[in-house]
């Protein structure tokens, strides 16, 4: 299951969110890999991802790309986050005719992602779908942060910074745009759509 399969928020929100990753199988096909990932960090870098990293050495709001790319390992994953559906059919397309052997994982909205797969004629091999949260919900955040915090799948988001980060843009003690960074570099992987979070700050800050 991946980590980035829980994003909430409306749906508009999320057609401006997708997360693509190169991921191999750890008993199979992982050994001498690398080279495998940083082909796939060449190939995304060139489309402007809003955001990208490496689960074992950070996103690129922590390790300057060169760094990412020179010391990325065998047993890694690597991600890209985009904000638009076509701008991920171009990547798809070029990751497809690259045919580097790892496994390609989009997550987004399933019409948006099901439009990509048409466009680039790509047969879908799996779907996987969030069934949401359970239990006694009334114990969390509101909807609103929720929307940012679930962006970090691991949970290293906290929903109080993201709402001490609303208040300074209140106040004008930092930019919308700052304070997206700030809580996207906090995302290990890498996986924080800072453009979707900096939008969803602003609509929060008027509130």
């Amino acid at each position: 299951m991946t980590h980035t399969l829980h994003r909430r928020g409306t749906e508009e929100s999320l057609k401006t969110d997708f997360v693509v990753f190169a991921i191999t199988a750890q008993s199979v096909n992982a050994k001498g890999m690398s080279p495998v990932f940083k082909k796939f960090f060449d190939i995304v870098k060139k489309y402007n991802p809003d955001n990208m990293g490496d689960m074992r050495q950070g996103s690129v709001l922590s390790v300057d790309y060169s760094t990412l790319v020179d010391n990325v390992q065998d047993n890694t994953i690597a991600h890209a986050v985009f904000n638009d559906a076509d701008t991920v059919a171009k990547v798809v397309r070029e990751l497809k005719e690259a045919d580097t052997g790892a496994s390609i994982v989009i997550s987004g909205l399933r019409s948006e992602t099901a439009r990509i797969a048409n466009a680039t004629n790509v047969e879908l091999h799996t779907q996987e779908v969030s069934l949401g949260i359970h239990g006694k919900t009334e114990k969390l955040p509101s909807e609103k942060v929720l929307a940012i915090t679930t962006m970090c799948g691991h949970g290293m988001i906290a929903s109080r910074l993201v709402e001490t980060m609303v208040e300074k843009i209140k106040k004008g003690k930092i930019t919308a745009h700052k304070a997206a960074m700030e809580i996207a570099r906090q995302c290990t992987c890498g996986v924080g759509n800072i453009k979707r979070t900096e939008s969803l700050l602003r609509e929060m800050a008027t509130m």
